[in-house]
């Protein structure tokens, strides 16, 4: 705290900045900090002092650490928490679908004006228009500038906020948005498809042609943003983002490894065929995959093109992908999943971090120990329960945990 002080006094010496009037003098010592790291972005310090003056931090946030409290439950996104069959419900899939094919056909022109840019499928842009913001109806709760000072304060990952925290100054000060537009999530995401102010500063599109990027109220400038973002990530045009196949009966799951890759060709002669009986064409045929099977054994099987990636860095989870994928192949194609999801259970992320630890030390997993069954700690559970002649099923279960636990893991 002395540390702090200090530098509160150098920076007032040196910049003449005073300190935010703020009850959490900490808080106001964070904000003088901040300042030189503003003023080389470019905000001004008339700005910089509007905008600081009387900001408080918002406490009530989720994924924080707070000094002298003990660290809260990291926020279990809904992406990380649920099973397949729970975040891809079927009646939520079929509603957005519904409305997406209205909406393809009210905004059909504007779509097909963003693929002819960008060649991402209109479809593509309503299934992200609909998972982060239910094509607008949701209500974003929480002052941008405010949650993005907080996350940078006292977040569980405050360095990566900092920099949002003064873009979002930066926007305020360019007029780009009012602070009433800057809604946002508890992570400080805004507008309609959900960007942090970084996405804003390299994607945002005036797609209207009105000379605003605005995300916040304009459908073609949002969805043209969320191309740009796309391609900006590596979008292959006139690729899909996944097949969905049907597995051979003597399918070993640890094959679902995305580091293997093999042209459909390959995976079709090692027994994979199409869902639906439909059969693939040449092009397909030829394109480079990875076998995905997001409940492990207990559901469908999908081989993922380049695209898949593209669309999970939007949102770095499996299920949200499988859940923009399959909702714009709804609303190109009304079909479900061929295959259907069996019940599983989802453990709690106490048990998964151990199982990680357990799967580290033996040198199976080497990624986040986050508590979170994603795809490496899949591909490794199954890597164990080869060595381990348990049931072969890529899933984290109690058999696995338990076995774990008698060997040595903590």
């Amino acid at each position: 705290m002395r540390c702090l002080a200090v530098l509160l006094l150098l920076l007032i010496a040196a910049y003449g900045i005073q300190p935010a009037r703020a009850a959490d003098p900490a808080f106001a010592q964070f904000l003088a900090s901040v300042w030189p790291e503003a003023q080389h972005a470019g905000v001004t310090r008339a700005t910089f002092d509007a905008l600081t003056r009387d900001l408080e931090p918002d406490l009530t946030l989720p994924d924080l650490v707070i000094p002298g409290k003990p660290p809260r439950p990291e926020r279990g996104q809904a992406e990380f928490v649920s099973t397949p069959a729970e975040y891809l419900k079927e009646a939520t899939i079929e509603r957005l679908a519904a409305k997406g094919r209205q909406l393809l056909a009210q905004h059909r022109q504007t779509l097909a004006a963003i693929e002819q840019r960008t060649g991402v499928p209109p479809e593509i842009l309503l299934a992200i228009w609909a998972r982060e913001t239910a094509y607008g109806g949701a209500k974003l709760p929480y002052d941008a500038l405010r949650t993005l000072a907080t996350q940078a304060y006292v977040g569980r990952r405050k360095a990566r906020f900092r920099p949002e925290f003064i873009l979002a100054m930066k926007m305020l000060q360019d007029r780009v948005a009012t602070r009433a537009e800057m809604r946002s999530s508890w992570a400080g995401a805004m507008g309609l498809v959900q960007f942090m102010p970084s996405d804003f500063d390299k994607y945002a599109v005036d797609m209207d042609g009105d000379g605003r990027r605005n995300i916040f109220s304009s459908v073609p400038d949002a969805l043209a943003s969320a191309a740009a973002q796309l391609v900006g990530k590596g979008w292959q045009a006139g690729e899909t983002w996944a097949y969905e196949v049907r597995a051979p009966k003597n399918l070993d799951c640890t094959s679902a490894d995305p580091d293997v890759t093999m042209t459909v060709a390959e995976w079709a002669r090692r027994g994979f065929t199409p869902a639906y009986g439909r059969s693939f064409s040449r092009k397909e045929l030829a394109a480079k995959t990875s076998l995905f099977l997001p409940a492990g054994i207990y559901g469908p099987a999908f081989l993922i093109l380049p695209n898949y990636y593209v669309i999970k860095s939007y949102n770095f989870s499996d299920l949200y992908v499988m859940f923009v994928g399959h909702l714009a192949d709804r609303i190109a194609a009304p079909r479900p999943f061929e295959a259907p999801w069996q019940p599983v259970v989802q453990m709690k992320s106490a048990d998964l971090e151990v199982i990680q630890r357990g799967l580290t030390r033996r040198k199976l997993y080497s990624d986040k120990i986050d508590g979170k069954a994603g795809m490496a700690t899949r591909l490794a559970i199954g890597h164990y329960q080869k060595a381990n002649g348990l049931k072969l099923d890529c899933w984290p279960n109690k058999a696995v945990l338990d076995h774990l636990q008698a060997h040595g893991a903590r």
